[in-house]
Formats: C-alpha cells, structure tokens, sequence
C-alpha cells in the first residue's frame, strides 16, 4: 500500500468533490481564510479515482446514446489491522470518510488519536492506525443498527444510546434569519455537482453566515456528513456556529450525527422522518426541510429562527368568458 504522508487538498488546494463558494452572485461574499490541520493530525494519502463511469443506454424513442453514472465501489475500513466495515462509496475523500466514520461511530474522540490512513484502492482497504489502539473495541462494536441510509447503513448501538450526553448551543447565540437561509439555498442551487451531471448520490455542505464551507458528494447521505465530520476533526472546525445542508431526508442517523458534530441547525432538501423530528426536538435543534428556492418548512427549533414572512400571494380570480 502506498505510505502515508501527502495531505487531502483544503479548501485553498480542492480535490475531488470538494469546493468553496462565494455564495449568491448577486451578493458575493469572500471566503473565509482557509483552516489548517490541528497539532497531531494523522498523516493521510491522497487516493483519487473516478468518480463517474461512461455507459450506454437506450432511451423510451429507442435511440441509444452514452450517459455518466456515478461510480461505486467498497472500501474496506481496518483499524490496527482488524477489519472493522466495509463502506460502499464514491470514493470522492475516503480518508476524510473513514476520519469522520471514527468519530461518528464513538470510536475516538479526536483526530488527534489516529496515527496515519492510508487508502490503496488497488485492494478497496483503507488502513488506519492508532497512536494507542481503540478502548473497548470489542464491546463498542458489538452491537449493530441497520438504518435507513442509502447504501444501507449501520451505527453500532452504543451511538444510539447517547443522545442525553450531546448538548447543542443555546438558541441566543445559534441563530439563523431567513435571508441566510436563502443565501443557503441560492449556494446549493447554483452548486455545480455530480447529480446534475449523474444523479443518484447525495450532496451534504458545511455552511458558516451564509458561506459554504465544504461540500462533498457520496452514494449515501451518512457517507456524505461522515466525510464532513472528518473534514472538521482534521482541521479542529468547531459545529456551533454552523449550518448542515442535504439533499437527503433528516432521519435519526443523520440528526444525531449533526448533534456529535455540534451543528445546531440543519437543512434539507427532502423531508423529515418521524424519529428523527423526535430525536430534533429533544436535542433543541432545528430543522429545515423541503428547502428549496424560496420554499421550506421550519419542522423544530422554531426559536432559532429570525423569520422574515414572504407576503402571500393574491389568489387570481378566473373569470369565465
């Protein structure tokens, strides 16, 4: 396997799925300056592979023709030379990836605790080492939960169990206004991507007072926010201050894994499911969903919103000629 020792592009050098935004073109606003990895970071490669994969096809006017799919693939996930996952991915940033599913899953607490990863996609594995192995590994991952995500995913059940201990900032200070919201959207609008190109993947962005951050696209939305989360240990980017965007729908994998990151505000293209606007209300976050243009609807945390109200429109009369 190829040795660890290059750096994943940030956002001043981007790689594969990963970009800055200035925001609306209407009202650009400039990047914030760009992080640096926290003392301690773990040493990562660099893999690249494609991400889309030329085929052909036969249209309903049976005319045949080439299209792009995205490409998916497994990397299997070793931590100290024992198999711990195989993830089903894009393969955009799988050492941000595999960071951010450490974190996610409970099983280290900082990046700071991981010695190097080091991904080969000759042989689909990942190898991560620790400075002083993983605590309990036996016991924290005993016990698994299939969840809803794309691609199937799974959180061992010791994540699950500590929603009690996770404690968002308090409503006075994580805010946000509907203009912002906007300014959310508008990005994620004009956001070039391999869905408008491919479909089928799911997009997640990193927002801070409007800017975007990071944005990362993968097979599975809980690839997608492990891949920030990874983003944000590496370079010690704290959640408190932020918004989460996806394209995908806010179920309880993804509120809790918003809540580990600190994100008191998340929004979402899709809908809300029943558990995860529970899991939301119990954590005091808020939820944005169907968020679209200038569309949305405000599910919980309603005292983290500064509204702005859009008039309604007048109903049109129709007269009958």
């Amino acid at each position: 396997m190829t040795p660890p020792g290059t750096w994943p592009a940030g956002p001043g050098g981007l790689s594969a799925g990963m970009v800055m935004s200035s925001g609306l073109e209407s009202a650009p606003m400039p990047p914030f300056p760009s992080p640096v990895p926290i003392p301690g970071a773990p040493r990562l490669t660099d893999a690249r592979c494609e991400l889309l994969r030329e085929i052909r096809i036969v249209d309903e006017h049976g005319e045949p023709r080439s299209i792009h799919i995205p490409a998916e693939r497994p990397l299997t996930v070793f931590v100290d030379k024992r198999e711990l996952v195989t993830l089903m991915t894009l393969g955009a940033m799988p050492e941000l990836l595999v960071l951010g599913y450490l974190c996610n899953q409970g099983l280290i607490e900082g990046a700071d605790e991981v010695d190097s990863i080091t991904v080969d996609w000759e042989v689909s594995a990942a190898a991560v080492k620790t400075h002083h192995g993983i605590a309990d590994l036996e016991r924290k991952t005993a016990t698994r939960v299939v969840t809803t995500g794309c691609g199937q995913g799974t959180v061992f059940g010791d994540v699950m169990n500590q929603l009690a201990t996770l404690h968002l900032p308090d409503a006075a200070v994580a805010r946000i206004s509907q203009a912002t919201l906007y300014r959310v959207l508008e990005t994620m609008r004009q956001q070039d991507s391999i869905h408008r190109k491919a479909g089928s993947v799911h997009g997640c962005a990193l927002f801070q007072q409007g800017r975007m951050l990071m944005f990362v696209e993968d097979v599975g939305r809980h690839n997608a926010i492990d891949t920030i989360t990874g983003w944000m240990a590496l370079h010690g980017v704290p959640g408190e201050d932020k918004v989460f965007y996806t394209t995908g729908r806010l179920t309880s994998e993804m509120v809790m894994k918003s809540a580990r990151i600190g994100v008191p505000i998340v929004v979402s293209r899709n809908g809300v499911t029943a558990m995860g606007h529970e899991m939301a209300e119990r954590l005091g976050m808020t939820l944005f969903g169907r968020a679209a243009n200038r569309h949305f609807l405000c599910y919980t945390g309603f005292e983290r919103f500064d509204a702005e109200p859009e008039p309604r429109r007048a109903a049109m009369r129709v007269v009958a000629g």
